[in-house]
C-alpha cells in the first residue's frame, strides 16, 4: 500500500498563512517545529513535513479505514530525501522530491520501488484536475500491465480510498493520487 501528496509551491506561497500565530503548534510536534526552525528554508520544510503527514495519513487509512484529522499525531523523521512517519504503532517510509515547482512525498510500508509521476495541470477546477491525474494514472497502468485503458475504472471506498478495477475485477495494485494548485501526482505499487 502507498500514499502520496503533492504541494504546489506557488499555490502554497499565495494561499497559505503558515506564519500566523499557533499554526505550527496545531500541526507539528515540538521536534518537527525544531526541524522547521533549524531549516535553511522554513517555508519548504513546513510544506515538506505537511506533505509527508498527508502521504502517511493516506497510507494509514488504507490499513485502518476511517476518516479523522490529527496531523500533529503523525510525527515525521527526516534523513535527506527519505524519512519515516510514526503514528501510534504505525510506521511508514517516505521519499520526498522537491523541485522549484512542487514538493512530492510518497509513503510505503516497506522500502520498495513504485511507479510515480508528477503532472503539470492546466485547469484550475478540482474536478478536472482529478480527472487529468486519473487519466494519466490509467494510461500508465494500461501501458505497464498491457491492458486496455478504456476498461479501467476507479472506485472509491466509503472512506475515499481509491481502487482500480479492470473489467469489473479489482487489480492487485495500490494507488494514490493527489493534486494541489497546478500540480498533480500519482503512485502505483504492485501488491
Amino acid at each position: 500500500m502507498i500514499g502520496n501528496d503533492i504541494v504546489d509551491i506557488s499555490e502554497a506561497k499565495q494561499s497559505s498563512n503558515w506564519e500566523r500565530p499557533r499554526f505550527l503548534d496545531k500541526l507539528f510536534t515540538p521536534r518537527e517545529q525544531q526541524l522547521i526552525k533549524n531549516s535553511d528554508n522554513l517555508f519548504l520544510m513546513v510544506w515538506r513535513l505537511w506533505s509527508m503527514k498527508e502521504s502517511a495519513y493516506k497510507l494509514y487509512t488504507q490499513l485502518n479505514p476511517s476518516r479523522f484529522y490529527n496531523p500533529k499525531q503523525f510525527e515525521c523523521e527526516i534523513n535527506d530525501s527519505e524519512g519515516e512517519v510514526i503514528y501510534k504503532d504505525f510506521r511508514c517510509y517516505l521519499k520526498t522530491k522537491t523541485t522549484s515547482q512542487y514538493i512530492m512525498s510518497e509513503a510505503r510500508l516497506d522500502v520498495k520501488d513504485m511507479i510515480s509521476e508528477s503532472i503539470k495541470l492546466d485547469d484550475s477546477s478540482p474536478k478536472n484536475q482529478s480527472e487529468a491525474v486519473k487519466n494519466k494514472l490509467f494510461s500508465r497502468i494500461a501501458e505497464h500491465y498491457i491492458i486496455l485503458k478504456k476498461d479501467l475504472k476507479l472506485i472509491k471506498s466509503e472512506f475515499g480510498i481509491p481502487e482500480v478495477y479492470y473489467n469489473s475485477k479489482k487489480l492487485n495494485i495500490s494507488i494514490s493520487i493527489s493534486h494541489h494548485g497546478n500540480c498533480g501526482a500519482y503512485g502505483i505499487l504492485q501488491v
